[in-house]
């Protein structure tokens, strides 16, 4: 298998598992009574507790830190814990699917960036797979409708802020293996820092989402909502961000990004049988103009 391809395999592999992201936090937040920011805490905590000791038996390697990585690591985690707040918030305002979308306009702030950061090429075919990623998340989303931003105008700036973060973190994650830390290492610290970072957030009453009080961080409810929790945390979140972050090391972050638009019409089937959300036709168009320009990318490396 050639480099490309194994960093494709990867990236996909991890894409299909995070896809269910979105469709579990709705489900959280519609049946048991966290608040956004309170979510997000959780899922970095449980997420920094389970690698601690799994790490340290198996790969303690990675949890050496040099000491001219802390602050890079500490602003890597803060970019972390607002990107991963505004995803949570923007699921609960515009739902899983349109939700998981509009995060995916980050293909062309990530294709740009990575230019300017990386020097990595815009050839023609990613500029054409970039507009299609961008209109069939449009048409998923209903961008194009007056009506969505008349009544969901603040949804659509989260939804779009979310995609300029997710950009960031991405071209974080290629600036972390530029270093040379330790992916699963990288992982564990900037979730560490970032659990620290929200639970801040929690506590300023005015941030959208926030609990409000430490007491408030820990909802009353029975068991099956942590259990639930435990598995957003473990199964989409760890597994599917190890493995995009590890994609990385075999493609560029832009063709990473690309790949990933994938994501949206996974998460958009997902949401119509266990949510209950409605595709109509122009949805479905939307999705699979999104594949199409994955295929296209590949092709174009053929």
């Amino acid at each position: 298998m050639s480099t490309k391809s194994k960093g494709t395999l990867i990236a996909l592999i991890g894409i299909a598992i995070w896809s269910t992201s979105g469709v579990l936090i709705s489900y959280l937040l519609i049946n048991y009574p966290f608040t956004s920011l309170s979510l997000a805490f959780w899922r970095n905590l449980i997420i920094s507790i389970f690698l601690l000791p799994v790490l340290f038996v198996f790969r303690r390697k990675s949890l050496i830190l040099d000491k001219k990585h802390i602050v890079f690591t500490l602003f890597y985690g803060a970019f972390l814990a607002v990107f991963n707040s505004i995803w949570v918030l923007s699921v609960f305002y515009n739902g899983a699917a349109v939700a998981t979308v509009l995060a995916y306009s980050s293909a062309g702030f990530t294709a740009i960036l990575a230019y300017f950061i990386f020097q990595e090429k815009i050839t023609g075919p990613k500029i054409v797979a970039i507009i299609l990623s961008l209109g069939g998340s449009i048409l998923v989303s209903k961008a194009y409708s007056p009506e969505m931003w008349a009544n969901n105008l603040l949804g659509i700036v989260v939804g779009l802020t979310t995609g300029a973060f997710f950009a960031g973190y991405t071209l974080f994650g290629k600036a972390s293996l530029l270093r040379h830390i330790d992916p699963w290492g990288s992982m564990f610290y900037t979730f560490l820092t970032g659990s620290a970072f929200i639970l801040i957030f929690n506590l300023i009453p005015v941030i959208p989402g926030a609990a409000g009080s430490i007491s408030a961080v820990v909802p009353v409810m029975e068991t099956a909502g942590w259990a639930w929790m435990i598995f957003l945390s473990l199964g989409p979140t760890l597994l599917g961000f190890g493995m995009y972050n590890i994609s990385m090391m075999f493609i560029p972050a832009s063709v990473t990004n690309i790949l990933a638009t994938t994501e949206p019409a996974m998460t958009a089937i997902q949401a119509y049988f266990f949510l209950g959300e409605q595709l109509n036709w122009v949805q479905i168009l939307g999705s699979l103009i999104i594949v199409s320009a994955v295929l296209i990318l590949r092709l174009s490396e053929k």
